[in-house]
């Protein structure tokens, strides 16, 4: 009987503690409305012509429809409706094989990916569905080469059994090997590959006809390459022959491409050699002896995906541009582009090729006009004019102090009368943008370097009083009367809104949508704030936290290094000022600016986090967001110093100190706190040390680091990354258990958590250490053996707990498997309860800094994770829940309960049913409840922050990665807000009610006792 009662109680409190987790769980009404959700696919891949955006028009139910095809950032293949923008599909690759490039035909995509294109993937370009997929060979078979894409290729060939659509796929891998693949089931139907001898020779390109197909590469000679063809039997795989063609190419693949003539059979292998643009035709016996277009000074050929009609573009010394057409295999050239030629008034041109439902072919030269500052867009029309040609052409008012600078676009045309061409062009910007333009007017506009993020900050928004506020201080008497009438404009619908809301249930509460039709202010209950997020691409955003639109974007100015170019790499962001502090918050983004000539700069940009203004005063035009250079180099570390005072601490390679803002009262408030600063820094792969200020002896205003101690890590470890506890406030210094007696937390301020790597290939460990930064004492340590020799840990610390995930590939002990893991860690003060050492004020001197103890669990989960946090609240006594992001695309909300570490293994005694402890299970429940992004798929989550609300219930989470996501969550649910089911009619009625009745009842109770007194 006993067991039967101890085992009902352990069900239900398990029951309680799921129960819990359904009161903040997401209910389907509020999908949409307290959260968001944004899909990328990525910034695309301009490299080279198999990975850049183009347009490819298919079939649907026997209508030409067009869809864009977008290879982005080596991981992710998707396709973009040209109407809207929006994704139509996306298919994202595991990060050990990123996409080499993809290949379209008709309804049909492929894709080469993995190391020497190890695995073909044939995709419906309708649908996004994969239709087959084939790996060629293993990873660890792949051949490298200083270009990843060199060595892979795919084309299509009629189907080699007969009545079948689909067409069978010819496909080049490793740079020697040929596969033909069946188009219906994705069979290997045969393969060759270059016998040893030909190792000198690396394949590139694949061109085939009905017979042969031939594969052509370059063979590495003393000083330049030579083309090198092969042709196969297409049917069988055979080889034919092998030549070397006469040639000298200087560079690479860039100097040749394939022709596929409308009047002959035979393909035509095309290159440039000393200004001179020569051919020879492909045939199975490679008898044809090469020739020379005459004229010389060329100094490059361009592939404008127009080979199947026989188009190519050659370009003189002088930039100017001429279409050339072979014609029964004769070079004719059919239009010269007037004013192609490089100069000062112009940037120089882009060229590319686009075919109609028609199938008529287009050529577009498009630049940009430093007189017009616009861009020009002209267009070639070959067959128009009786075959003489036709160009047409607009200019659009693209803005590069918005969006950076085009550096590709593909191009769309139609043909809809005699003489009219009508244009559309997607471009892509060096700032990650994706736009598309119908002749001069852009339809939308795609941010994909959001998916690029690398720093993110909350930034609290002012109250809407505070801003008028703001608005009024220096306006007459006459403008705050007209102001006071504009104002009473709005009475009726306030008054209409209060009694409504005091007559009905209709109130504000926390799973309302958020209005934004009154301004960048706050709402009631402080959902709505600025996030500001910079991105790897040179651009910084100010995105709405409540529903995830861009409120404003600038594009960051590469200062000294404008002229030869540069990257700017964001490291951290700085809240400086914010609404409490009576001005307009304000943010300072500190990037490491690398320039293209070898230089590193540290620049901060400072910014107002409401409109994306230059606060620094940098950019008097307003256009681009110009920086401060504060030194050049890189900085070792940057802090922000703990006072009221809002200055940012930088420290160069040599130690020494830099203040921004560098004034004098950010320096005399720095000295006054120098003696008590401490912090810590990484110097080498596996060192940490620790510094004190010092102030210098004649300069009061120049200061440096003192080192005070160092820790050495295993020499086969590299530190990973140093997390910092999240910050906020501490509601509770400890915990009272159910016997009454304490465990009090151990609140060093100076504690951090460091992740390390192993530099063995297979039996190295990974490893978890929490630091006491003050002296560098480690006050715990856990090592992982490392997955196939590397390490992928996700830590988050928070006041005294330390979580943390990774995978244990070699787990020993008893009835243990291998599995993602989650390790929860409490750390507390003294040897055990009761024993209290106030670690949140102990001088680093002292003997009880290591005077501690802990409690650990580990759990197993079914996803791997992605990244950590822990929720954030106002005043920090909400139950804490850690957020974390897993490799299933999810975000989930897993309650403090669950990740308790001092769970029993045993039936919960009952103090500690008191204290709501539940019996431990290694496996931690896949509860959909637990699932805060519900039906979004939120994928590559690389970060996650966090933010407290004004309600105390309430935190805000920001995830971001490919996707962004933002909600709310509440650990233990609304305690300080009216439920969604609370009846405020029925209260207000019987409210009312009872006033009437007592209004009735009274002059009757009146009366009653009148006539008691006469009768008396």
């Amino acid at each position: 009987m006993h067991i039967l009662s101890s085992l009902w109680t352990t069900s239900f409190l398990l029951f309680f503690a799921l129960s819990v987790s359904s009161v903040w769980a997401l209910h389907e009404s509020e999908a949409g409305v307290v959260d968001w959700q944004k899909t990328f696919i990525g910034v695309p891949r301009t490299d080279g012509p198999r990975s850049a955006p183009s347009f490819l028009r298919m079939k649907a139910k026997g209508n030409d429809t067009t869809s864009l095809i977008i290879s982005a950032s080596e991981r992710t293949l998707g396709a973009v409706n040209p109407v809207d923008g929006s994704v139509a599909w996306r298919h994202i690759f595991e990060p050990s094989h990123p996409i080499l490039g993809y290949y379209k035909s008709g309804n049909v995509v492929a894709t080469l990916s993995g190391v020497g294109g190890s695995v073909l993937h044939v995709f419906d370009s309708l649908e996004g569905t994969i239709i087959h997929e084939k790996r060629l060979h293993h990873s660890q078979n792949g051949q490298l080469y200083s270009q990843r894409t060199l060595g892979v290729d795919v084309t299509f060939g009629a189907p080699r059994t007969a009545g079948h659509e689909a067409k069978d796929l010819f496909v080049l891998t490793n740079g020697q090997t040929v596969h033909r693949i069946g188009g219906t089931r994705g069979d290997l139907l045969w393969s060759w590959t270059a016998p040893e001898q030909t190792s000198l020779v690396i394949l590139e390109r694949l061109t085939v006809t009905d017979s042969t197909i031939y594969a052509i590469g370059l063979a590495k000679s003393f000083a330049s390459y030579t083309l090198h063809v092969t042709a196969l039997s297409a049917e069988t795989g055979e080889l034919l022959t092998t030549q070397n063609i006469p040639s000298n190419i200087q560079n690479g693949s860039d100097d040749f491409l394939m022709l596929f003539p409308p009047t002959s059979e035979d393909p035509r292998l095309v290159w440039i050699e000393k200004g001179v643009v020569r051919s020879v035709a492909l045939t199975p016996k490679l008898t044809s002896k090469p020739q020379s277009l005459r004229g010389s000074g060329n100094t490059k050929i361009l592939d404008v995906g127009l080979s199947k009609h026989g188009m190519f573009i050659v370009k003189k010394e002088d930039g100017s541009a001429t279409v050339f057409k072979l014609n029964q295999n004769t070079f004719e050239s059919i239009w010269d582009f007037a004013d192609s030629a490089t100069s000062s008034k112009y940037s120089d041109s882009i060229y590319a090729g686009s075919v109609d439902k028609e199938g008529k072919p287009y050529i577009g030269r498009m630049y940009w006009s430093f007189g017009l500052q616009a861009g020009v867009l002209h267009v070639f029309t070959p067959h128009l004019l009786e075959g003489k040609g036709l160009v047409s052409g607009f200019s659009f008012p693209f803005k590069t102090d918005d969006n950076g600078i085009i550096n590709h676009y593909a191009l769309d045309v139609v043909n809809p009368d005699r003489l009219k061409v009508l244009s559309r062009i997607v471009v892509t910007t060096t700032t990650g943008a994706v736009q598309l333009w119908l002749e001069e007017k852009v339809q939308w506009t795609r941010e994909e370097s959001l998916s690029t993020i690398a720093v993110a900050e909350f930034v609290e928004l002012p109250e809407r009083k505070a801003i008028q506020s703001g608005t009024t201080e220096s306006e007459g008497f006459v403008g705050r009367v007209l102001r006071h009438i504009s104002d009473a404009q709005g009475f009726p619908q306030y008054l209409a809104g209060f009694v409504k809301r005091f007559a009905t249930a209709s109130y504000a509460s926390v799973s309302a949508a958020i209005s934004h039709d009154s301004g960048l202010h706050r709402d009631e209950f402080g959902f709505k704030k600025i996030i500001v997020a910079a991105t790897e691409h040179g651009k910084i955003f100010g995105i709405d936290s409540s529903n995830g639109h861009v409120v404003w974007s600038r594009v960051l100015g590469l200062g000294p290094v404008a002229d030869a170019g540069g990257l700017i790499v964001p490291l951290k962001m700085f809240a400086v000022k914010t609404v409490s502090d009576g001005e307009a918050p304000q943010v300072v983004l500190l990037t490491a600016l690398r320039g293209f000539d070898g230089t590193v700069n540290t620049v901060v940009y400072h910014i107002n986090a409401l409109t994306g203004k230059d606060e620094a005063n940098n950019s008097p035009k307003g256009d681009i967001l110009q920086g401060t250079v504060v030194f050049p180099g890189q900085p070792s570390e940057a802090y922000l110093l703990p006072s009221k005072v809002k200055t940012i601490i930088l420290l160069d390679s040599a130690n020494n100190i830099h203040l921004y803002p560098h004034t004098e009262a950010n320096v005399q408030a720095f000295a006054e706190l120098a003696p008590s600063l401490r912090f810590s820094l990484q110097t080498s792969g596996h060192t940490l040390h620790g510094y004190q200020i010092v102030q210098g002896a004649s300069d009061k205003s120049a200061f440096s680091a003192h080192r005070t101690w160092s820790l050495s890590l295993p020499n086969n470890e590299v530190v990973g990354s140093v997390i910092r506890p999240a910050q906020g406030p501490i509601a509770s210094l400890g915990k009272v258990l159910g016997d009454r007696s304490t465990l009090y937390k151990y609140l060093n301020p100076h504690l951090f958590a460091v992740t390390t790597v192993s530099k063995a290939s297979a039996d190295g460990v990974c490893s978890v250490y929490l630091v006491d930064g003050s002296k560098g004492s480690v006050i715990y340590h856990a090592s992982v053996a490392s997955t196939r020799g590397t390490c992928n840990i996700q830590a988050e610390l928070t006041e005294n707990w330390l979580v943390y995930g990774y995978y244990d590939e070699d787990f020993a002990g008893d009835h243990q498997t291998k599995g993602y893991r989650i390790v929860s860690v409490e750390v507390y003060e003294g040897k055990g309860v009761n024993d209290k050492t106030s670690s949140s004020e102990l001088s680093s001197l002292s003997d009880k800094t290591l005077d501690i103890h802990f409690y650990e669990r580990s759990f197993e989960t079914n996803q791997p994770v992605t990244a950590l946090a822990a929720t954030l609240t106002k005043f920090g006594m909400t139950t804490k829940n850690m957020i974390i992001a897993t490799k299933k695309n999810q975000i989930q909300s897993i309650p403090r309960r669950l990740l308790d570490p001092r769970r029993p293994k045993a039936d919960p005694t009952a103090q500690q049913q008191e204290e709501m402890l539940i019996k431990y299970d290694p496996v931690l429940p896949a509860d959909p409840r637990l699932v805060v992004s519900h039906r979004y798929e939120v994928a590559n989550v690389r970060k996650i922050i966090t933010s407290p609300a004004l309600l105390e219930s309430t935190s805000l989470i920001f995830a971001y990665g490919l996707d962004l996501f933002g909600s709310r969550v509440t650990p233990s649910g609304t305690f300080d807000v009216l439920s969604e089911s609370f009846n405020k009619a029925q209260l207000v009625l019987t409210i009312g009610g009872l006033t009437l009745a007592i209004a009735i009842a009274r002059p009757m109770v009146n009366r009653k006792k009148l006539k008691e007194r006469w009768f008396q």
